[in-house]
């Protein structure tokens, strides 16, 4: 008898997109009225207006149609993983990427752990700053390198990086499509408590990428000698990495002072990979096929995302997001502040499984847990950090973020194997982050 395998990521996609509509004849359709939100120009939900609506049952045909509709709505994000997975592919295939990566890890020889503190820094940053995750797809295949190089365990790596990221987003003070979203939709002083969040993030992000430093470690592949020549790195090598980390450089300032969007920067690392692959000597033809090449090694990754959003696309049409958010919440009015506290922060966690963007959720549920925490005489920092924390944290592991199901799918990395590794030191982290806002209780 043939063993059973753990699903493909793509069957446990799709395992959730039908499991969605399923949901749509078992849990009866509702809706919030909504109004525009005059500081943030977005539509939020009115407190209080939760009423039933005719069930809008999706047909078989209608799920189906998700599936390819769930792809076309991520596009954007679906040609910026193409341009850049593309473009660093070129590089890869350049020797610039191996040259750079081997060089790197020559001059921390004697001091690797600094290195790997230095890199969960610059994602935790990453994350801070624009929640930085479909971004990281495409610099899969140099943390696979590094984790070669290293002997370490990849998921260790992806854990310092991805993971770092998604603690800089949990405990940002600064991220507009986050923490001060949320501030801007419960009328809470923008930037306020950043004093908290800074202490609070250095606190965990420190703890995080020393628990995983030490975990790789033990289960390096091999601990035989490490020691080796890093490959020469060429002027032309040292300009083709200049030019491919400058566009990152690039990107940052982009989204941050000009208000780039996903397109913008696809169109930046179009023109970083072509000039990496002239640099490098491919010529124009040679350059075009090595960059159709990267496209066929990211274009799995790049559907991923797309399906993700099928899930959310199917209990929208089904107008069931509502209902769900209405049913965890309203509970809560009865119970006991720091209960309360509790339960708002799991019900938010629960809801970014059917909700995975993190703005979205924001606008779906502030609006009602602002005033709930005023009718528990509680702060409305309190509302922002208990959604906060979980929607941003919930991307490690939840299925319906097509990041992070790109992600480990562009390592080579199962669904199964990341999640037996990450499970326990992400509960401890879900634990904590809870005490943050049982303490955060005593402080605002």
């Amino acid at each position: 008898m043939k063993k059973l395998s753990f699903p493909h990521p793509l069957i446990i996609l799709l395992g959730f997109i039908f499991l969605s509509g399923i949901a749509t004849y078992l849990i009866p359709s509702g809706s919030f009225d909504r109004m525009t939100d005059e500081v943030t120009g977005r539509e939020i939900v009115v407190p209080g207006s939760f009423h039933a609506i005719p069930d809008q049952n999706p047909s078989l045909a209608d799920i189906f149609l998700a599936i390819p509709e769930g792809v076309i709505a991520g596009a954007d994000i679906l040609a910026l993983i193409l341009f850049i997975g593309g473009a660093f592919y070129i590089v890869e295939k350049t020797g610039a990427l191996q040259a750079g990566i081997e060089n790197l890890i020559y001059r921390f020889k004697s001091s690797r752990i600094v290195l790997f503190y230095l890199l969960g820094m610059v994602f935790a940053f990453g994350g801070a700053a624009v929640s930085m995750q479909e971004e990281i797809i495409p610099m899969v295949p140099i943390l696979v390198i590094l984790a070669s190089k290293l002997r370490y365990d990849l998921r260790s790596i992806l854990a310092m990086t991805f993971g770092a990221s998604m603690i800089g987003a949990a405990l940002s003070p600064i991220n507009p499509f986050v923490g001060l979203l949320a501030q801007n939709i419960a009328e809470v002083e923008p930037f306020s408590g950043a004093g908290f969040r800074i202490s609070a993030l250095v606190l965990v992000l420190f703890s995080w990428i020393t628990f995983h430093l030490r975990k790789g470690k033990s289960q390096q592949l091999d601990s035989g000698n490490q020691d080796f020549t890093p490959a020469p790195l060429t002027p032309r090598l040292s300009l083709i990495l200049v030019i491919a980390m400058g566009g990152f450089g690039l990107m940052a300032y982009g989204i941050t002072t000009l208000e780039w969007g996903y397109n913008e920067i696809s169109a930046l690392f179009f023109v970083v990979g072509m000039a990496c692959g002239l640099i490098g000597g491919m010529g124009l033809n040679g350059t075009a096929r090595t960059y159709v090449a990267g496209f066929g090694e990211m274009i799995f990754a790049g559907v991923i995302v797309g399906l993700a959003r099928s899930i959310y696309l199917i209990l929208e049409k089904g107008a069931v997001i509502d209902p769900i958010i209405q049913a965890l919440f309203s509970p809560l009015e009865s119970l006991p502040e720091s209960l309360a506290i509790v339960g708002m922060f799991i019900s938010q966690a629960l809801i970014h499984i059917p909700v995975p963007s993190t703005s979205g959720q924001a606008v779906l549920t502030i609006p009602l847990t602002a005033p709930l925490t005023e009718l528990l005489q509680i702060s409305r920092q309190v509302a922002v950090l208990t959604y906060q924390l979980p929607a941003a944290l919930m991307d490690m592991i939840t299925p319906s973020n097509g990041g992070m199901m790109a992600l480990i799918a562009a390592g080579g990395v199962s669904f199964k194997d990341w999640i037996a590794y990450i499970w326990k030191s992400w509960l401890v982290l879900i634990l904590c982050c809870i005490g943050l806002c049982l303490l955060a209780l005593l402080l605002f």
